[in-house]
């Protein structure tokens, strides 16, 4: 292969995507090892590109294609996602690929109208493509995979049946970024998947465990899985695969997460001893202070927590900004079959204790004792109380923990 091409990921089947070095945002949480943005250019009687890139990026995916074919020569346009970081090119290749014709779902080709009127949409030769449609470019057919809610309404998939290459889009992805292309290449892959399906996929569990039903129906059986993020699995497919089941599933161990945020140290004083009892009933244990650790990561060790403490301080008679901030991201993810437990602080007035249970209440979130609250400053017997209670956690850990 010439060293200059872009990386063939199968004979014929290039990734012509883009690595965001600096990418430190996503979705509203950090992604501090950046991103990319990938689509793949398949050579064949007829020529494929399987999505495109950010609008911003647009002329490096040219230039990578280039080096290939030319993108003039382009037939097929296959959008799988109409999010942005993905179809925001797509003006920029049908502009260069006038006869192409571009592929997606029928909702997608709804937001593709909505998104792009005024960049030539109405100029576009769109087919729409559901379940099981399959198109031929000569020795390779792609079929057509409906992914709905993986994890907005018009996702879809495109598999190369005689490869076997499942290219996934949104799924089974991960926020980094990185020279190397294939998931054998890097250190921490599963755990760079686990935050990204915490952050992004965790409220579409039952829709995840039905679509992984829908592969076995379809005979899908991929030996690579090449997402729109990150590094393509071929050696862990079947491990990916499995680990999306557990965590659609909402499996979890004997583990207590503590979350908390403190202004004058008495909140973390009683977070502490809730981690110091909930560690002497022998369960796996995590502090996270939410003004020194990032959300992403606290979704993550969420995940697969069975009890989840939060304690907040009094500010302005309601609870601080950082545990509002979060019950609301965290609210909107829908964490399955953890049980909480609340506590906190104030001085002159109360107040954190209150709101925080009122927000407990409206999510549906399951609280499994009474809450605890200190004025000022928790003293011996305050402290002796939280690591009593921190024991029962880990004992309710213990006892709710799911696989």
């Amino acid at each position: 292969m010439d060293d200059h091409k872009p990386p063939e990921i199968a004979s014929g089947i290039y990734w012509v995507g883009v690595v965001d070095w600096n990418l430190r945002d996503f979705h509203g949480y950090q992604t501090p090892k950046g991103g990319s943005y990938n689509a793949y250019l398949i050579v064949d009687e007829k020529i494929a590109l399987i999505d495109t890139v950010k609008a911003q990026f647009s002329g490096e995916m040219l230039e990578r294609i280039s080096q290939i074919v030319d993108p003039a020569r382009i037939d097929y346009v296959i959008s799988n996602h109409v999010e942005m970081d993905h179809s925001s090119s797509i003006p920029a290749i049908m502009d260069v690929a006038t006869n192409a014709k571009l592929f997606a779902s029928s909702k997608g080709q709804a937001g593709l109208a909505e998104y792009y009127k005024e960049e030539g949409f109405d100029k576009w030769d769109i087919e729409v493509v559901g379940t099981g449609t399959e198109l031929s470019l000569g020795k390779r057919t792609l079929m057509f995979i409906e992914a709905t809610m993986l994890h907005w309404p018009d996702s879809m998939q495109t598999y190369v049946k005689e490869d076997r290459i499942l290219f996934s889009n949104d799924a089974f992805g991960q926020h980094v970024a990185t020279s190397k292309r294939f998931d054998d290449e890097v250190e921490d892959v599963m755990e760079d998947a686990g935050i990204y399906y915490a952050n992004i996929l965790l409220p579409f569990g039952s829709q995840v465990l039905k679509y992984v039903g829908k592969l076995k129906e379809l005979d899908v059986s991929p030996s690579m899985i090449a997402p729109a993020h990150g590094v393509i699995w071929r050696k862990g497919v079947q491990r990916i695969v499995e680990a999306y089941g557990r965590w659609a599933h909402g499996d979890s161990v004997a583990k207590v997460l503590v979350i908390y945020d403190t202004m004058w140290g008495s909140t973390e004083k009683m977070a502490l001893e809730i981690v110091e009892g909930a560690r002497e009933s022998g369960v796996e244990v995590r502090l996270r202070h939410l003004r020194k650790n990032d959300w992403s990561m606290t979704m993550k060790e969420l995940m697969d927590a069975s009890v989840v403490a939060i304690g907040s301080p009094t500010m302005n008679n309601g609870m601080f900004f950082t545990i509002a901030g979060f019950l609301n991201y965290m609210k909107g993810l829908r964490p399955k079959d953890k049980k909480y437990f609340l506590f906190g602080s104030y001085g002159w007035g109360g107040g954190a204790i209150k709101a925080m249970e009122k927000e407990m209440e409206d999510a549906r979130f399951e609280l499994v004792m009474e809450s605890m609250q200190v004025k000022f400053r928790p003293y011996e017997e305050d402290k002796e109380a939280c690591r009593n209670i921190g024991y029962k956690l880990g004992e309710i850990a213990k006892e709710n923990a799911k696989s």
